[in-house]
């Protein structure tokens, strides 16, 4: 796996008005957490954290923090603004070798599915697995060929099995399935009439994404 090296500054004032300037500079607040240790608020350039938020892979990082040894960690939890979607704070887990670590892996469809050549609909339902694994066994993307899908059959996680790691998602949900065209018409059609009858009925307001952080929170502090 790939290992990205990630300069940090570490955060001495966490206040809202910090969090405001940070981000006029550019920079992201975020939080590193290690096992057996305090928390450390830290900040990176926007530049920097975004190709590993806004990527179809899994990245090894290994980050850099004056006064402290390079400490290897994963991209554990990313959250956006509501309305931008810009990255506005993010977690870093440290990682001990020799440890389990638990990690969300992107799924990568190979091949094309005999179904859709036949005119179904390929119908591609988690894109993420939940995994358990060594670091050294962390891969990048979790491959699944389709190749052999016919119209009405899908891939479940119980039919997936990788060496040296455990999937955590539930057996019998869906990763990939290839659908008859009549039945994505039906889901279609029946979202629309649902979408009929909920016309000129109130809209609620959108939930405001919380940062649900300890560390997070302390920044709403003055």
């Amino acid at each position: 796996m790939e290992k990205v090296i990630l300069e940090a500054s570490q955060r001495k004032e966490i206040t809202k008005r910090n969090t405001k300037e940070l981000r006029k500079q550019k920079r992201i607040p975020g939080v590193f957490y290690l096992k057996n240790t305090e928390p450390v608020a830290i900040d990176v350039s926007g530049q920097a954290i975004h190709p590993l938020v806004f990527t179809s892979q899994t990245h090894l990082i290994s980050l850099k923090l004056k006064g402290r040894e390079e400490q290897e960690c994963i991209l554990k939890d990313v959250q956006f603004d509501p309305v931008s979607d810009e990255v506005v704070h993010f977690d870093l887990i440290g990682i001990t070798r020799g440890e389990k670590i638990e990690i969300e892996v992107p799924v990568q469809l190979i091949g094309s599915a005999v179904g859709v050549k036949e005119g179904g609909i390929l119908q591609h339902s988690l894109h993420k697995l939940d995994i358990e694994c060594l670091p050294k066994d962390m891969p990048e993307r979790l491959e699944v060929n389709i190749a052999d899908l016919k119209i009405g059959d899908a891939v479940h996680i119980k039919d997936l099995n990788f060496e040296n790691i455990t999937i955590l998602n539930s057996a019998d949900s869906i990763v990939v399935s290839v659908v008859h065209p009549k039945v994505e018409k039906e889901v279609t059609v029946a979202e629309g009439e649902e979408g009929i009858e909920a016309e000129g009925e109130e809209m609620e307001e959108p939930e405001v994404i919380g940062k649900g952080k300890a560390a997070a929170e302390e920044e709403e502090k003055e």
